[in-house]
């Protein structure tokens, strides 16, 4: 299970083994929110929709869901908001406030992804996604499952 807690900024899983693992990420900018085009962070239960990535290098950068580079920050485009390394793809559980219709946590493209904001990760910056640093995200992603729960707190 994995417990994300936007106040925080910390993401935490619980392995198999019972231990609980803690990491720093970066929620979105202008805060939570479920519906379309708002750039927020949804809040409620979800799940692991999709696992993309699994043998990818590090800072391997995906577009549209394929890898297409490798992040090279002395051509970093500031504008963009890179997906690096590993992509959780999330999926709402809460018919009404984040699964179907304007609200639906997958049609978003939400994700848990790497980052190349690696030194912002504890404080609120991305477009809606959790970024995390991208050490970090292989080892979750190494650790988690599809259909594994996802629980967004404030």
């Amino acid at each position: 299970m994995i417990e994300i807690r936007i106040a925080e900024q910390q993401l935490h899983h619980r392995r198999a083994t019972g231990v609980w693992y803690s990491y720093p990420i970066s929620t979105a900018a202008r805060g939570t929110g479920n519906q379309r085009d708002s750039l927020q962070t949804p809040l409620g239960h979800h799940r692991i929709a999709a696992m993309i990535g699994a043998d990818a290098p590090i800072f391997t950068a995906f577009k549209a869901r394929k890898p297409f580079t490798i992040f090279d920050p002395l051509h970093d485009d500031p504008e963009r908001d890179w997906i690096l390394s590993r992509i959780l793809w999330l999926g709402g559980c809460e018919t009404g406030k984040n699964r179907r219709g304007a609200v639906d946590t997958l049609s978003r493209y939400i994700y848990i992804h790497g980052t190349h904001a690696e030194a912002l990760a504890g404080t609120p910056a991305s477009h809606g996604c959790i970024r995390m640093r991208n050490a970090d995200i292989i080892e979750l992603f190494a650790h988690v499952r599809i259909n594994e729960r996802v629980n967004i707190r404030p």
